[in-house]
Order: structure tokens, then C-alpha cells, then sequence
């Protein structure tokens, strides 16, 4: 729990139910699913063993007119610690 909570904090993550902004194309997206879970980090080179990272799941799905929660367009991505992907491509707007 302790990592989980490190990056809601440090990154700022959205919880279910807010609305972001993609920054590169400038719609709205609603957090549908959020959830605990590992990324695979590949083999270690030394040991071949596999390694894994802690992250969270995020589930959007696109505000529109007309569209019902759920339906259309949706898509998830992972993020980490060691990672600025959300603030670099998301606004979070309410």
C-alpha cells in the first residue's frame, strides 16, 4: 500500500470519476478504473531473472455528446514512479 499511495501522491494521479484534458489534442476523458498493479521491467541481464515495477492502471474513456459512460472510445495506460508520461500528456480538470 505504501507504494500506491507514494504514487498517487507524487504524481498526481486522478482518482475514478475526474475529468482530464490530452493536452496534444485537447478532448476530455473520464477516469473510469483505477487499479494496483506490476509492469515487467525485462531480465536482469546478470541473473535472467524477470524484474518487476509497481504501477497504476488508469482507464479513460472520451466524453462526448450524445454517448453514454462506457460506450465509444476508451483506452488504459501504466504509471510509475520513474515515469512523467501523465503530466506530460494529461491536465487534470476536475
Amino acid at each position: 500500500m505504501k507504494e500506491y499511495e507514494e504514487i498517487m501522491q507524487l504524481k498526481g494521479l486522478p482518482n475514478v470519476g475526474q475529468l482530464v484534458r490530452s493536452k496534444k489534442y485537447n478532448t476530455i476523458w473520464r477516469i473510469m478504473e483505477k487499479r494496483e498493479t506490476w509492469r515487467s521491467l525485462g531480465e536482469d541481464p546478470k541473473t535472467k531473472e524477470p524484474r518487476w515495477n509497481y504501477a497504476i492502471f488508469l482507464s479513460f474513456w472520451r466524453v462526448q455528446l450524445g454517448v453514454e459512460p462506457g460506450r465509444g472510445k476508451t483506452m488504459g495506460f501504466l504509471y510509475g514512479l520513474k515515469d512523467n508520461t501523465f503530466e506530460e500528456n494529461w491536465v487534470i480538470v476536475s
